[in-house]
């Protein structure tokens, strides 16, 4: 399987991870969604990464499915609880560190596709709202392993991503206020080995 993504994307970053303990391989073909030429966009009309390509069927997109696919790959239970509350608690942790990472992305787009006579300071206060307020939740009642047979679930994951974007693009400077996340991360890192090695260098 070919796993279309660039190596500064959370979304990326987290199926990497996904499928590393799923016990599953999968070749990083660079994209750029910036670029009307790269076949991304006939492989995603919406031209956005990361995208899944089988040897059969049709690609898979987005990240949050990607994830859920490499679980049923794995035997399912793997990062994924299979049924219920569990189930439904990952999912929706998950959804909140998506979230954190979508509203860090739309920042960094900001200024990155905007020239400056245009950007919006209310947009970018609006977006920052939402990670803040999501860090805040998250520092208050850190993530805890759901019942999975790997080393972590998929929100735990996304978590991981997201905190390590912040970390890029932002100079990490959400660790001041959130010690409780950042002894969290640490020990995230150290039980999922695969986190640092997906590492952006960019």
């Amino acid at each position: 399987m070919k796993l279309r993504s660039s190596p500064a994307s959370p979304f990326g970053r987290k199926v990497k991870i996904g499928a590393v303990l799923c016990g599953l391989h999968l070749d990083v073909v660079p994209a750029d969604t910036s670029d009307p030429a790269d076949s991304l966009r006939g492989q995603n009309p919406l031209g956005k990464i990361p995208v899944l390509l089988r040897d059969e069927g049709a690609p898979i997109y987005d990240s949050r499915v990607i994830l859920d696919y490499l679980d049923a790959l794995a035997g399912g239970g793997v990062i994924i609880p299979a049924a219920g509350e569990p189930r439904y608690a990952v999912l929706t942790a998950l959804a909140l560190a998506d979230g954190i990472s979508d509203a860090a992305l739309l920042q960094v787009y900001e200024g990155r596709y905007r020239a400056a006579q245009e950007r919006s300071a209310n947009w970018v206060d609006h977006q920052a709202g939402k990670v803040a307020r999501g860090l805040k939740a998250l520092e208050a009642s850190p993530p805890r392993k759901a019942p999975v047979s790997g080393a972590a679930d998929a929100a735990e994951i996304a978590l991981a991503c997201a905190l390590g974007y912040l970390d890029l693009r932002f100079a990490g400077a959400w660790r001041a206020g959130h010690p409780a996340l950042v002894a969290w991360l640490d020990a995230f890192a150290a039980r999922v080995p695969a986190f640092e090695a997906t590492r952006p260098a960019v």
